[in-house]
This record gives C-alpha cells, structure tokens and sequence, in this order.
C-alpha cells in the first residue's frame, strides 16, 4: 500500500499503476509493498528501496548508511503492546533531498497516529526532514506513554506483595501465581521497549551526525534532534531502573512462595508432633495381650481418652505460648 503526505497530499492511496509520486509529496508511506508499488518509488526518487530481508539485519552498518546521497535508516519500533503481544518491527527511512520513504510491514500506533495528523496539517510534514523528526518524536511520545502504564503497574504489583496489614500477609496461591505472570508480562514489555529505545537512540546519534543536520541553515532541525537523542537517552536509563525493580519485585515474589510452603511444612510438623502422643497412647492400649496390666481396670478407657487429649492440649498449647504457631 503506497501513501503520499504533504502540502497538497493527503494521504491517499497511490496506485502502483500510476505514471509518479505526485511532486508536492514529502513523505511517502509503504506499508507491505508490492514490488510494482516499490519500482514506482524507485523510479520516481531514484533510489533503491530496502527489502524486507535487508530491514532485518541487525548490524548498524546494514541498518544505518548513506549512499548516493541518501541516509538509510532502520528501526525497531514497539507494536501489539494492546493486544497483550508486545513486539518490535523494523521500520526504514530513506531521506532523499526533499522526500521521505518509509518502508514497513506492521501498523505501529505511532505511525498510525502521525499519519492522521499529518492528513490534518499538513505543516507536519512540509518538507522531509520535519517530517521524519516528528515521526520519531512520535516514536518516543509512545515509548514514554508504555514506560509511564508500566510504572503504574509495577506500582500495583508493589501494593499487593508490600501489604501493611499482618492480616493479609498470607497470599492465596493463585494470586500469587498471578502476580508472577503479571510480573512476567511487564519484564517482557520493558525488554522490548528497551530495544526500541536502544535502535531509535543509534539512529538519532547517526542521523545527528549527517550533513544534513550540521548545515548552518538547520538549525532548527539540529535542536530538535538533539532534544529527541536527550529524551531517548532518558528512557533508557528509566528502563533499566524499572528492570532492576522488577527483579526486586521478582524476588520478592519467590521469597513470599518460599514462605508459604514453608508455613505449609510447619504446619505438618507441628500437627505430627501434636498428634503422635496420642497415637503412642491408643497404640499401647490397643494391645490385644491376654496378660495386660490395665485390662481390668473398670476406668481404662476414660482414663485412656483423658491421657490421649493432654498429650495433645499439651503440646498445642506450648507451641502456642513460644509463638511457633
């Protein structure tokens, strides 16, 4: 699907059987192209467009260069975080003069969102170099947004396993078992968005370094570059903060599942301890000896029901009274 962006475009759908680009377009979207939609691209800016395979390298020589004039830029870029599948996709930006090609295979909601603001004004996109720092701004914007509802979430998660109250201390199975799925969902999250952030800072410091940026006549463009790479760098050291919480969420966690079973193990040790005396007691009286001591003892049983409740009370209320149950 081939989209054009800019003063007089907006964002309509580009037949691949057209004769060009229209020429006032400053930014051209591919989403999953065809290869009649990328030859037309090709010829109208005369430029190669990056395959699919070619977006996946993960080297930064593979992923950031300039050739022929051109800057090739490719980054991963957080989606399906909605969906309960947080994933990253690569994402490729040719800037060539006064065009931006972007080539990708996924709908992240960044770019979905620019778009319709771009559709609305146009001065977004007035020439390409704007448009490609507020399509990265708008990478970032959302970055932070995820970074901020996983930090509220690991907020709950704190709540739940730091209660105040001794009352609530124990925590059934289930929730627990929850709270590490939970937990589980979160690491997932950041490491993405720690990828993101790692692959959008590369490219803003090799698109900081260009040419085009350093031009005394950009400025403005080199401020906001500049302004994007600080924010980028923030949320990566924000990110490896919330790890490093989330492992101490993680660990306390396993330690409250620790103290459960072994609260579950005291619990059978101090109820056989509680229990044997009174198994030894009605074990010896039921003998079945024909010369035995007691038999004819006319308050043998009393007497036997009465020695097996002591032993018991006995040991429940020591227990009790050193605080071990």
């Amino acid at each position: 699907m081939l989209r054009t962006y800019g003063p007089a475009c907006d964002g309509s759908i580009i037949e691949a059987k057209a004769e060009k680009i229209p020429d006032t377009a400053t930014w051209v979207d591919l989403e999953e192209p065809t290869a009649d939609e990328e030859a037309l691209v090709e010829r109208c800016i005369h430029l190669d467009v990056p395959t699919e395979s070619e977006m996946s390298e993960i080297e930064p020589s593979s992923r950031l260069y300039e050739r022929d004039g051109a800057l090739y830029m490719t980054v991963s870029v957080l989606y399906g975080v909605q969906e309960g599948q947080p994933r990253t996709a690569p994402i490729s930006f040719v800037l060539a003069g006064n065009r931006l090609v972007t080539v990708r295979y996924a709908t992240p909601k960044p770019l979905r969102a620019f778009a319709e603001h771009a559709r609305r004004d146009p001065e977004l996109v007035r020439d390409a170099p704007t448009a490609l720092v507020r399509l990265l701004d708008a990478i970032v914007d959302r970055l932070a947004d995820e970074i901020e509802n996983v930090s509220a979430t690991m907020e709950e998660l704190s709540q739940k396993i730091f209660t105040q109250s001794d009352q609530e201390r124990r925590i059934p199975v289930h929730t627990l078992t929850t709270l590490l799925t939970r937990i589980g969902l979160q690491q997932r999250l950041l490491t993405k968005i720690r990828f993101s952030a790692v692959s959008t800072l590369r490219m803003l410091n090799f698109f900081g370094g260009s040419n085009l940026v350093h031009d005394e006549k950009q400025a403005e463009l080199r401020h906001h570059v500049a302004s994007i790479n600080a924010d980028t760098t923030a949320l990566s050291e924000h990110v490896s903060y919330l790890i490093d919480s989330l492992q101490f969420l993680l660990d306390a966690s396993l330690g409250l599942i620790s103290i459960e079973q072994n609260a579950a193990m005291k619990l059978f040790s101090w109820a056989a301890v509680v229990f044997l005396p009174p198994t030894l007691i009605a074990g010896i009286f039921g003998m079945n000896f024909r010369y035995f001591p007691e038999l004819s003892f006319r308050h043998g049983f009393v007497v036997s029901i009465v020695l097996m409740v002591a032993s018991a009370v006995g040991p429940y209320l020591y227990f009790k009274r050193r605080g071990w149950i």
